[in-house]
């Protein structure tokens, strides 16, 4: 029993959230197309959504993969620099 639960706590994936804005603003689908089509390629990123009128980007990522810092550094490479609006755990939504 104490086996099982500890095979279950190491396969646990820590998910979080990270919400960033970039400079230069984002000002068309093609912006948003760039950031995602760079973004997927970061290991343990899960979902990239971008939103030009909000001004953000917002990246699941897999903790144990990868960080905040490691994901910004990505957009520093396709040429967007990024303030942190925030980065939490991903909640977890049961169905009822």
């Amino acid at each position: 029993m104490i086996m099982a639960s500890l095979l279950l706590m190491a396969g646990a994936k820590e998910m979080r959230v990270l919400v960033m804005t970039p400079t230069p603003k984002m000002h068309c689908e093609s912006c948003e197309n760039k950031i995602k089509k760079n973004l997927r390629f970061e290991k343990g990123v899960v979902k990239i959504e971008t939103s030009v009128e909000a001004q953000t980007v917002t990246v699941t990522y897999d903790a144990s993969k990868t960080n905040a810092e490691n994901i910004q550094t990505a957009m520093k490479k396709i040429g967007y620099d990024t303030k942190v609006v925030s980065d939490k755990p991903q909640e977890n939504r049961k169905k009822k």
